[in-house]
């Protein structure tokens, strides 16, 4: 049986969001529009993985490491899935995160690019979150913010083979190329 949803014509909410079917796919909502994303690719999903390991075995007892899909509702028409996040563990509540996380990541896709880079850091930052960090799995490379007064400031951009020790939320040591090792 096909499910066909009609949406409306008018910018979408988070209550619109929560009535899309249960399919599979990656819903997102950033300022009423819907941005429906693709399953990722292999090295994303490398990346992903090696990344959220390190996160995970760095995270002190109090932060919790989170993998998409989690929504994070940012404001009424904006409920964003970044690839990774931290949160304290107070915030865990329930279906949906309702206040920012302290670090989302986005590992880049060809799909995604220019959201990730775009829109999505310009919401982060409007919503407070204090650090965001892009990953590019075909350059190897990492780029941190971290806000400042309310706008993102350059923390590192960090080459393949360059190793970077990050204070925020917590300390953790990533080389770019290692998240990607033995990926053709």
């Amino acid at each position: 049986m096909t499910v066909v949803t009609v949406l409306p014509r008018r910018p979408l909410t988070v209550d619109d969001l929560d009535a899309m079917p249960d399919d599979g796919h990656r819903y997102e909502l950033i300022d009423g529009t819907l941005i429906v994303s693709p399953a990722p690719l292999l090295r994303h999903q490398l990346v992903h993985s090696r990344l959220m390991h390190l996160l995970l075995n760095a995270a002190p007892a109090d932060l919790q490491v989170l993998s998409a899909p989690t929504d994070i509702v940012l404001a009424d028409d904006t409920v964003v899935q970044p690839d990774l996040l931290v949160a304290p563990l107070a915030q865990i509540v329930g279906r949906k995160l309702m206040e920012p996380p302290l670090l989302a990541v986005e590992i880049l896709s060809p799909s995604s690019r220019l959201i990730d880079l775009n829109l999505k850091r310009a919401r982060y930052e409007r919503a407070g979150v204090p650090s965001y960090w892009v990953v590019d799995p075909d350059e190897l490379r990492l780029v941190a913010w971290r806000l400042s007064e309310g706008v993102y400031v350059d923390v590192a951009d960090v080459a393949p083979d360059e190793t970077w020790r990050a204070a925020d939320p917590f300390e953790v040591v990533v080389t770019p190329r290692d998240l990607a090792a033995g990926a053709g």
